[in-house]
């Protein structure tokens, strides 16, 4: 058995490569972008591509690659089934209610005339989201009819740029009140602001336009919960929202004692994962008045090393088991085992 991997520094790669050297697993390192790429891992088993939101290259043609060397007999990870909603919060909403996972109340419309008339009847305040983004990027909160009536107006006219430096000057600023980065950070939106298409991304991607997307606002949520599933094991921990925000997704202020994540999301995360049959799967959770938790949102994708404090996991009989654990690993055994 040959493993493929696709080499990215900050990646899950930086742990699966030296985990195969360890167990002297066969493998050997790809670039997905080439375009032979279906032809070099013709010898292989398995491949391995930790792909990227914010990279347009992945988001191109990503998922497409995986797709297809499944059809060739390839297992991947991501496979299909975990990664084709992956940073597309609209395409959440549709395969969350299919499996009737407990949703935040989702509405999506493709008219102007549409959601307008979903607008005057409506309470606010409501959540509005671009399809992609993670760390609470490309969210915002609508607290009245009018700032509704704007934002749907601008997704069936101008449409939103892929990139706002005022929302990055926003969220500078306040790590650098929190001491989290340096003035440098707070000046570079600035620069952004000069030109056109100021990032890489959004100089490849099109605007989000011809669509309007809504949550219901859950109040008095000074948290979340992000519950990670991988296989038969699950991790957590809880998020402080950001300070005059109502978002904790990004905020960096993390609490990771088990005692403070309710196992009632543990056993949701389990169920859901199953019914999607994925792979992995992160969940980020609110709780309604009566306590009831709602998924907000999914991605297989988080980042490495936010998790590496977690003082322990959850095996699918709900037992809990003490002690640092390297989940990329998991990735790997579960990829070569047929459990993924």
């Amino acid at each position: 058995m040959k493993i493929a991997i696709h080499k990215r520094l900050g990646s899950f790669s930086d742990r699966w490569i030296p985990y195969c050297e360890e167990k002297g697993l066969d493998y050997k390192v790809v670039n997905a972008y080439d375009s032979d790429i279906v032809s070099q891992v013709v010898d292989c088993d398995f491949f391995m591509w930790h792909f990227h939101h914010c990279n347009y290259r992945d988001m191109q043609f990503a998922k497409a690659l995986i797709l297809s060397l499944e059809a060739k007999g390839i297992r991947c990870f991501p496979n299909s089934k975990t990664c084709w909603y992956f940073d597309n919060k609209v395409w959440e909403k549709y395969i969350l209610e299919a499996v009737n996972a407990p949703l935040v109340p989702s509405y999506i419309f493709y008219t102007e005339k549409e959601a307008m008339k979903w607008a005057d009847k409506a309470e606010f305040p409501k959540v509005f989201k671009l399809k992609g983004g993670a760390g609470a990027s490309n969210v915002k909160l609508v607290n009245t009819y009018g700032d509704a009536k704007k934002i749907i107006h601008q997704c069936f006219a101008k449409g939103f740029s892929q990139y706002r430096w005022q929302d990055q000057l926003k969220e500078e600023w306040r790590k650098y009140k929190e001491r989290k980065a340096g003035l440098r950070n707070v000046i570079r939106p600035f620069y952004y602001a000069l030109k056109a298409n100021p990032t890489e991304f959004s100089h490849y991607n099109q605007k989000e336009i011809g669509y309007a997307f809504f949550q219901d606002f859950i109040p008095n949520n000074d948290y979340d919960i992000r519950i990670i599933v991988i296989g038969n094991k699950a991790f957590a921990i809880k998020r402080i929202v950001r300070k005059d925000d109502f978002r904790a997704s990004g905020s960096g202020n993390i609490i990771y004692e088990r005692e403070e994540i309710p196992e009632i999301c543990v056993r949701i995360s389990f169920d859901v994962s199953k019914k999607l049959k994925s792979q992995c799967l992160a969940y980020d959770y609110v709780f309604d008045a009566e306590g009831k938790p709602l998924i907000v949102e999914i991605s297989y994708g988080f980042a490495m090393h936010g998790y590496d404090p977690c003082p322990g996991y959850w095996t699918e009989d709900m037992l809990w088991h003490e002690g640092p654990f390297n989940p990329q690993e998991w990735m790997v055994d579960n990829l070569l085992s047929n459990n993924a």
